[in-house]
C-alpha cells in the first residue's frame, strides 16, 4: 500500500440510500468474526513467552496464577484500541504517528520495537530448534535454519488471505499446553484459589518475575501487528473500507472487533495459566526451580510428568514459534515501510513491495545469526524484554491519545469505557517498566 495520506471524504451509502446501509459482516459465524486478535493472541504465547511462564510456575508454583487473570482486561483494551485505529483510518500505527507526531519521537519507538523483536525472534528461533532437536535428535543449528527459510518461505511467497488462514490453524498448537495440564495432574484446588486470590511476595525476585510476565503479556509488537491487519484486511476486502470513509459499517466492525479480541486475549492468557499451572504442578512440585528456556521445560516435563506430556509440549514450542515469527518479522516490516512511506503489505507480490518484504526478510536474518554468534537465548529474552518496557509505555500513551484525537480517528474517538481502562493498563505498565529498572543490578 502507498502510505499517502487518504482522503477522508466519506464515500456513498451504497446505492444513495439514506437508510442505515447492510452491515457486511452481519452473518458471520463466531469463527469467521475471528482474525487479527485471535492471530495477535495466540502469537504472545510465543516459545519466549513460553519459557517466561515456565518459569514463573517453576519458581513461584501456583503462586503467580492470579496474573494472568489480572493482565487479561489490560490486553483486552490495548489491543482493542489498536484494532480500532487501524480499522477507523486504514493504516497502521507506524503510519498514523507519522501523520501526527514528530518524526524524531516516531524514528525512535519504530527502531526500538525492531530492536526488540530482532532479540525475540531469534530466542524464538533457537527454542523451535532446540524442541526439533529434542523430538527429532540431530544437530540444532540445521533445525534453527529450517524453520527461519520456512518462515520467510511462506510470509514472501505466500498471499496475505491465504497465509492468514494457516496462521489461524497454527492457533490450534496452543492447546498442546491445555492438554499437558491436565497430563501433569495439577492441583486444580489450589490452582483455582491462586488465580482467583492473588497473594504477593514482596522481595525482587517475585517483583521481577511480576514485571517479566506483563512485559511479555503486553508487548509493542502486539499493537503494530493487530493495528496493521486491521488495515490489511481493509485493504483487500472489496466491500469494506476504513471506517472514517465509510462510517455506517463502524457498529459492526466494532462488534467483530471486540469478539475477535476477546477470544484472542482470552485464548492467550488462557495457555498461559495452563503453561503456569504445568509447571507448578510438576517442575516447582519436584524442587526444580531455575528453568531458563521453553525447551529446558520440555526436557524437565518428561521424567515428571511422561513423555507425551513431554511430546506436547514441544511440539507447542514448535507451532506456537510458526505463528509468531511471522508476527514479530511482519510487525516490524510494517513500522519500518509505514515509516518511510513504502508499500506495506504481506498481500502484494514481492516485485511489488521490494523494501517490505526485505525489511521482513532483514529481521528475521539477523535474528537468525544470534544463534551464530553464541548469544545467550536467557540475555537475548533479557533485553527484549528490557527494550520492550522501555517502548510500551510511551507507546501506550501515544495510542491513547492517538485513540482519542479527533483529528486521527473523526468521529470514532475512544468511548469513555475504552478510555478509562486504556489509562489504566498504561499507568499499570509504567509501574510494571519502573519496577523493572529498579530491580537491574539486584
Amino acid at each position: 500500500m502507498s502510505a499517502t495520506k487518504a482522503s477522508s471524504r466519506p464515500l456513498p451509502r451504497p446505492n444513495g440510500a439514506s437508510a442505515p446501509a447492510p452491515q457486511n459482516g452481519t452473518h458471520k459465524t463466531f469463527l469467521q468474526k475471528l482474525g487479527p486478535g485471535l492471530i495477535t493472541g495466540a502469537s504472545d504465547d510465543d516459545p519466549s513467552g513460553i519459557a517466561t511462564y515456565s518459569q514463573t510456575g517453576a519458581q513461584f508454583g501456583y503462586g503467580m496464577s492470579w496474573v494472568m487473570l489480572f493482565s487479561y482486561p489490560l490486553m483486552i483494551v490495548i489491543q482493542e484500541i489498536c484494532a480500532r485505529i487501524g480499522r477507523v483510518t486504514g493504516v497502521g500505527i507506524a503510519a498514523n504517528m507519522r501523520r501526527h507526531y514528530p518524526r524524531s519521537l516516531l524514528f525512535g519507538i519504530v527502531s526500538l520495537l525492531c530492536l526488540a523483536n530482532v532479540f525475540n525472534l531469534g530466542a524464538d528461533l533457537g527454542a523451535m530448534g532446540a524442541a526439533g532437536q529434542l523430538l527429532l535428535g540431530g544437530s540444532l543449528l540445521p533445525y534453527i535454519v529450517g524453520f527461519a527459510a520456512l518462515s520467510l518461505v511462506l510470509q514472501i511467497y505466500i498471499r496475505y488471505t491465504t497465509y492468514v488462514k494457516y496462521l489461524k490453524w497454527l492457533t490450534f498448537a496452543l492447546f498442546a499446553y491445555v492438554l499437558t495440564a491436565f497430563v501433569a495432574h495439577v492441583d486444580w484446588a489450589m490452582a483455582l484459589r491462586s488465580t482467583f486470590l492473588p497473594s504477593m511476595s514482596f522481595n525482587t525476585k517475585y517483583f521481577t518475575t511480576l514485571t517479566a510476565v506483563l512485559g511479555t503479556t503486553i508487548s509493542p509488537y502486539l499493537f503494530f501487528w493487530q493495528a496493521s491487519e486491521e488495515a490489511e484486511d481493509v485493504r483487500n476486502a472489496p466491500e469494506d473500507h476504513a471506517l472514517k470513509k465509510a462510517p455506517w459499517q463502524a457498529e459492526e466492525q466494532f462488534a467483530r472487533i471486540r469478539v475477535d479480541t476477546y477470544a484472542g486475549m482470552g485464548l492467550s492468557n488462557a495457555v498461559a495459566l495452563f503453561i503456569i499451572l504445568t509447571t507448578a504442578a510438576t517442575l516447582h512440585a519436584a524442587g526444580i526451580t531455575d528453568v531458563e528456556t521453553s525447551a529446558q521445560a520440555a526436557k524437565a516435563l518428561e521424567p515428571l510428568a511422561g513423555r507425551f506430556a513431554f511430546e506436547l509440549f514441544a511440539v507447542g514450542i514448535i507451532g506456537t514459534g510458526l505463528l509468531a515469527v511471522p508476527v514479530l518479522a511482519g510487525s516490524a516490516a510494517y513500522g519500518v515501510a509505514e515509516t518511510f512511506r513504502w508499500r506495506a503489505s504481506l498481500e502484494a507480490r514481492p516485485k511489488k513491495a521490494k523494501q517490505f518484504y526485505g525489511v521482513l526478510a532483514v529481521a528475521t536474518l539477523i535474528g537468525l545469526s544470534l544463534n551464530f554468534i553464541g548469544l545467550n537465548p536467557i540475555r537475548a529474552l533479557f533485553w527484549s524484554a528490557v527494550i520492550n518496557g522501555v517502548v510500551s509505555v510511551p507507546l501506550m500513551i501515544i495510542t491513547m491519545r492517538m485513540a482519542a484525537n479527533r483529528k486521527v480517528m473523526g468521529e470514532f474517538t475512544l468511548p469513555p469505557y475504552l478510555r478509562v481502562m486504556g489509562w489504566i493498563a498504561t499507568a499499570v505498565m509504567a509501574a510494571a517498566s519502573v519496577g523493572l529498572f529498579s530491580t537491574f543490578g539486584k
